[in-house]
């Protein structure tokens, strides 16, 4: 979760992270956590990363237990589902962030060593 949020901060891109209400969560979680980012273009906050703690749920259906010490009774692992940052989401907000008036997207400057040194994007009628 750390890292999505890192990313989005070096993206400089708005952006926000949420606890969902209990009637928000599926039946597996326990508690769930989302990464949201701002899309301009659509007026709207995009999910682009989740993270929920299901706890003993999960591990009581594949019985994946530990013990805690030698001779102690098994416990059943807690366990954690949760995604890296949904690239489509994130090259919208990218796109909807840094596009100019002009329709050219300029590259943040975190992603610039990455695009081969591109500063600019430009739509195909200038290729």
């Amino acid at each position: 979760m750390q890292d999505g949020l890192d990313i989005c901060r070096g993206l400089e891109i708005p952006h926000r992270l949420i606890q969902m209400c209990t009637g928000d969560l599926g039946f597996t979680a326990a508690k769930k956590y989302d990464i949201e980012m701002w899309a301009p273009g659509c007026q709207e906050w995009l999910e682009v990363s989740s993270l929920s703690n299901c706890e003993e749920f999960q591990a009581r259906r594949a019985n994946v237990r530990y013990r805690p010490e030698p001779g102690a009774r098994p416990r059943f692992v807690h366990t954690l589902n949760g995604s890296g940052l949904a690239l489509p989401r994130v090259m919208i907000a990218v796109i909807e962030n840094y596009q100019q008036a002009d329709g050219t997207v300029v590259m943040p400057d975190v992603l610039r060593p990455w695009m081969g040194g591109v500063e600019v994007i430009r739509g195909p009628e200038v290729w």
